[in-house]
């Protein structure tokens, strides 16, 4: 055969695998699952519809990794910690704040700024885009109405603090752990150390009744040992929902405002699937997400601009704690620390 001919049968099958390497590249790339891989500690009650509802919609496989309730948020949180040199998750979904804090802090999650936090708060997100806040649960006290009349309500969480409440008639959760943990850095960061303890002292020297958790809080007065607590509104409203004699009062309307504590979403550094990270996280800020989470009962303060709670009131409507979320990050141990020393066991 002629050289010239040889050279021109290679050329055509060079070309020809050539082509085909493409085309099968192609086949591979458009047949790739589509996957998003997601850790989440909010209860796997409330969160997988909504992620379940999110692949229905986008055809995009969610892997979900919910929190082991023993280890709360804290497992997964040393999780991610661990995986930073090979990040397998690509979204966290945290059901607060403090912790996702510390993930920034690690070096664990990386900037992302989405389209659907339009209309959430400034105050709710991060500055450099690290994680975003979402619909959350409030601090609320919570009132029996067989005990306590209308007019004598109080109104708010210092009210706790007056003498015309017994310290046997009160409750708070142990401020050393959760929301009440959170809620007590807050304090200190909005009213100052001094006064935020000067008021958990008082609680202390009055005898407020102070037992294992929120719900035990909401327990007592829905069952009358107690006249009134401070709780979280997924608590509170669980009662009411089961027909309780209680009421729930938003409180400090004419003076701090009301804690609320708000979901977060975040994207891992690293994530192995960021497109779908990214449409993941666009999907929990909406407005409809906070609006189904809202009507599950998970949360009961949405921060769209606008969002109504049916069961509540329009938050918007609401004065908010105006406190800095990396104050409370930052304050957080020190004050454990000192409410350690004030409600010794």
């Amino acid at each position: 055969m002629p050289p010239k001919k040889l050279i021109s049968i290679f050329i055509l099958a060079a070309c020809g695998l050539l082509l085909l390497s493409i085309l099968l590249s192609g086949c591979t790339s458009g047949n790739r699952e589509r996957k998003v891989v997601v850790y989440t500690s909010v209860d796997q009650h409330y969160s997988e519809p909504v992620l379940k509802k999110f692949e229905q919609d986008t055809g995009i496989k969610v892997l979900p990794v919910y929190d082991v309730e023993a280890a709360k948020t804290t497992g997964l949180v040393n999780r991610l910690i661990a995986e930073k040199k090979q990040p397998q998750a690509d979204v966290f979904w945290n059901s607060e704040f403090v912790q996702t804090m510390l993930l920034k802090e690690a070096g664990v999650l990386a900037s992302y700024r989405s389209p659907s936090a339009q209309g959430i708060p400034v105050a709710f997100c991060d500055q450099e885009g690290f994680w975003t806040g979402f619909g959350g649960r409030a601090r609320v006290l919570i009132v029996n109405t067989d005990l306590v009349e209308q007019a004598d309500f109080p109104r708010s969480i210092f009210d706790l603090t007056s003498e015309r409440w017994s310290g046997q008639e009160v409750g708070i959760a142990y401020p050393l752990f959760g929301t009440s943990a959170t809620h007590a850095a807050a304090l200190y960061a909005v009213l100052g150390a001094q006064e935020g303890k000067r008021f958990y002292d008082t609680l202390k020297t009055k005898g407020v009744q102070v037992v294992e958790g929120n719900s035990v809080v909401r327990d007592l007065v829905a069952q009358g040992r107690l006249k009134a607590g401070l709780t979280d509104t997924d608590d509170a409203f669980q009662a009411v929902s089961d027909g309780a004699p209680v009421k729930i009062v938003v409180p400090d309307q004419e003076g701090i405002g009301v804690f609320i504590i708000p979901n977060t979403v975040a994207l891992v550094a690293g994530a192995p699937n960021p497109e779908e990270a990214g449409m993941m996280i666009d999907y929990l800020l909406s407005a409809a997400v906070e609006n189904d989470l809202t009507s599950s009962g998970f949360i009961q303060a949405p921060l769209h601009a606008g969002a109504v709670n049916d069961e509540a009131a329009d938050w918007s409507g609401f004065k908010k704690m105006d406190v800095n979320f990396e104050s409370v990050y930052q304050n957080l141990e020190n004050v454990k620390y000192e409410l350690s020393q004030i409600f010794i066991r």
